[in-house]
């Protein structure tokens, strides 16, 4: 895959994101991701699967080109992928851990949730949260509900309107990670608590994930097209438009 480097161990898979300089989440990345996890589902000698980014760069979030960069149906396109990406993440039946590697805002802080366990890395620019209303962007409702659900709807909805982003120590607090440890060590602690999980016979996993995450399970099984017509409808929105001017104009400077 273009955007993805697997690697495949006795029984599990360490798929480890390796797109651009930060691990811009794309349509590419996340067409990737939907096929890998897919794949790997099917896969009866994958039993877990580890996802990472690379030494402090877990991902920077949304790719702002994917978004507003090619048009309306760019968009479209975006958000349909991005959003299948999440549904098949969120849906993979078998033990799965994230290796939160470096810096995990916004669009990344989702794709971490997606996983049964989350293990982030230490730093001084290693954050997470949902900082969207920094840029003054919409919080789509798929994410927004996964946010709530991890933190809690109260907790969740003060942190975006107050633009709070985690270290490591503080995404353990606020339930975003499950551990912080040097980043050094992230991916060796992610395959020790993945072999833990391996430990349960695959079957009673699944069924257990299945029904101790139904409200999670509930939010991905809903109308993603209704959904996705509401972001269609935010960036024709004259804001975004603006934002998207102003970023594209940031380009053509930078080139």
């Amino acid at each position: 895959m273009q955007t993805l480097n697997i690697e495949y161990k006795e029984n599990y898979a360490i798929v480890q994101m390796d797109h651009g300089k930060v691990n811009a989440i794309s349509t590419e990345l996340t067409n990737d991701l939907h096929t890998a996890f897919s794949d790997l589902e099917k896969n009866d000698a994958v039993r877990g699967v580890i996802l990472i980014g690379r030494p402090h760069c877990f991902s920077a979030g949304l790719d702002i080109g994917s978004m507003v960069g090619n048009g309306i149906e760019g968009g479209r396109a975006f958000w349909k992928s991005y959003m299948t990406a999440i549904q098949t993440m969120i849906r993979f039946s078998k033990p799965f851990v994230c290796g939160m590697t470096g810096y995990a805002p916004a669009g990344a802080t989702t794709l971490a949730l997606c996983a049964d366990y989350r293990i982030m890395g230490k730093g001084a620019k290693h954050i997470t949260g949902m900082n969207e209303f920094k840029n003054s962007l919409v919080i789509p409702e798929l994410l927004a509900d996964i946010y709530a659900y991890h933190l809690g709807e109260k907790y969740a909805w003060e942190a975006v309107q107050s633009i709070t982003m985690y270290d490591s120590d503080a995404a353990v607090v606020a339930g975003i990670a499950n551990e912080s440890v040097e980043v050094e060590e992230v991916v060796a602690l992610a395959e020790k608590r993945l072999q833990q999980r391996l430990r349960v016979p695959l079957s009673v996993y699944a069924q257990t994930k299945k029904y101790l995450r139904k409200q999670l399970l509930a939010l991905v099984d809903r109308d993603m097209d209704e959904m996705l017509e509401v972001i269609v409808e935010d960036l024709k929105s004259p804001q975004t438009q603006k934002m998207a001017a102003m970023f594209m104009a940031s380009l053509k400077k930078k080139k």
